[in-house]
């Protein structure tokens, strides 16, 4: 096999990969805020539960980034909460299900 055709053979799988990360990625998101929906959760709590140390599934930072979550201060205490465009997209999925 040429060098040309491994190159081509590592991009693919590059590709691949990637695409898989990113769908899941994706899921875990979704799960996130179907997470947060459910009752209030402190930012402690979520740290807890969702921050992590993997450069591959960033997904307190991309749901973040994406505007899906927001903190929320409430009789001092700071809470995490899906933004107008998380729960959008959490129907979105929901839709997608039925």
């Amino acid at each position: 096999m040429g060098s040309e055709a491994g190159s081509e053979i590592n991009r693919t799988l590059r590709t691949r990969e990637k695409q898989m990360t990113d769908a899941v990625i994706e899921s875990l998101i979704l799960d996130l805020l179907e997470w947060l929906a459910k009752r209030d959760r402190t930012y402690q709590e979520v740290m807890d539960a969702w921050r992590t140390s993997c450069p591959k599934l960033p997904v307190w930072e991309d749901a973040n980034d994406r505007g899906l979550i927001m903190r929320h201060e409430v009789n001092g205490r700071t809470l995490v909460i899906p933004t107008a465009e998380g729960l959008a997209l959490l129907e979105k999925r929901r839709l997608s299900r039925a």
